[in-house]
């Protein structure tokens, strides 16, 4: 028996999991503000113990969420082979206590984004970042603009892994799993066409004419 399709990784914004626990009843603007509160922190403290603290309140928010804990490592598991270079390199230059605390900064900060996203609808997020965006009708930008981009571009993440793994099954099929442009032409091709099609479709909407 063939094993079932995995549904492909829908990114940030497709992360909500509906629920009633503390962090689902918080204001989007509070998580958000939250959120950047974490990343200052975790930008100002150093050192390995208070990495592994950041991590612990990132667990600790995880179990208050009641979120599954798939809905939210699905998508750190490309971050996690990112950070662990970044980590061992850390570690090569200025030793083990750098290196750790960079991968585990960097987990917390995900982790915690992460629960963000599968605790608040997406239409709610765009519509803080579209208030946030008001000083911009200053130079010309439309707030609502702003947030539309911001969600385009957190959409495009899983079209764009998506993509690239159809791409390289492909090359693999044809034997060219070691040549990088078997992989990146398709790729860049797909996402040009992509982006042209989402274009035309804005334009369809009448987005962008004034």
């Amino acid at each position: 028996m063939s094993k079932p399709l995995r549904q492909p990784w829908a990114g940030p914004l497709g992360l909500y999991h509906p629920g009633k626990s503390v962090l689902h009843r918080c204001p989007p603007g509070a998580k958000l503000a939250g959120l950047a509160l974490a990343g200052i922190l975790v930008s100002v403290a150093h050192g390995p113990v208070s990495a592994v603290v950041a991590l612990g309140v990132a667990v600790v928010a995880q179990l208050v969420s009641r979120v599954p804990w798939h809905r939210t490592t699905r998508g750190l598991l490309g971050t996690l082979v990112a950070v662990s270079l970044v980590g061992l390199y850390q570690w090569w230059i200025r030793g083990w206590a750098a290196g750790l605390e960079v991968v585990l900064d960097i987990v917390a900060l995900v982790l915690l984004a992460t629960i963000v996203t599968a605790t608040t609808r997406a239409d709610a997020l765009l519509e803080v970042l579209a208030r946030l965006a008001r000083p911009l009708r200053h130079v010309g930008l439309s707030p609502e603009t702003f947030a539309l981009a911001c969600g385009l571009f957190l959409r495009t993440i899983p079209v764009l892994v998506q993509t690239s793994l159809e791409a390289r099954d492909a090359a693999r099929a044809r034997g060219l799993e070691r040549d990088p442009r078997a992989v990146l032409v398709p790729s860049a091709v797909r996402m040009v066409a992509h982006a042209r099609a989402t274009g035309d479709a804005l334009a369809a909407r009448g987005l962008g004419e004034d």
